[in-house]
């Protein structure tokens, strides 16, 4: 594999509690490595090491190694950040997957839970009367409610919803796609994470 494709794969990152916070590519993780802003992690043995350390247990392998004019690095497959300890602020984006998963796929006027292509996303306030696409405006109706209430608003139709629609409050997970996929970080990474990305 070529020096440009390995700095185009992706490295985990992880924060200073040894927290998985999400993935960067190689050519990234190096540069943090460099300036001393992380550490990388042998994925075999878990031990974290300095640019220069990583630099001599890289000499001996042939191997998945970015080579320069002095000296070659093995990839980094985890790094671990050296003064970051939080995780990077995310919010849920509003989305119609999202939608679905905040509303449990549930028309939010009658309770049921037809297939869910019968599911229709209900406006309560109309968007020819100004409403927009957003989470407190927006909520899941079936085929037959949504008809029912038309192009009204709530106290026009007298439908209401069974609970005030609002942003979810999950925190979303950062998307590892599947073929990125590596044994090292299985350590630090549940199953969750891989492909889950919530849809933008």
């Amino acid at each position: 594999m070529s020096g440009a494709a390995l700095l185009d794969q992706y490295a985990l990152v992880l924060n200073r509690n040894w927290l998985a916070v999400g993935v960067t590519p190689v050519r990234h993780a190096v540069s943090l490595l460099f300036m001393g802003h992380a550490s990388v992690i042998h994925p075999e043995t878990f031990e974290a090491h300095d640019f220069s350390s990583w630099a001599d247990l890289s000499a001996a392998e042939t191997e998945y190694c970015i080579r320069g004019v002095n000296l070659q690095i093995r990839v980094p497959e985890i790094v671990v950040l050296r003064f970051f300890n939080g995780f990077p602020a995310r919010k849920v984006v509003f989305s119609r997957r999202n939608l679905f998963r905040r509303d449990q796929y549930t028309c939010q006027y009658c309770g049921k839970k037809p297939e869910s292509d019968s599911l229709t996303v209900d406006h309560l306030i109309p968007r020819s009367r100004g409403g927009r696409s957003t989470w407190e405006n927006c909520i899941l109706a079936c085929s037959q409610c949504n008809a029912k209430k038309g192009n009204r608003t709530p106290n026009d139709s007298g439908m209401r919803p069974m609970r005030p629609p609002m942003r979810p409050h999950w925190i979303p997970y950062f998307s590892i796609p599947i073929s990125h996929r590596r044994v090292s970080w299985e350590k630090f990474v549940s199953d969750v994470y891989w492909n889950s990305q919530l849809e933008e």
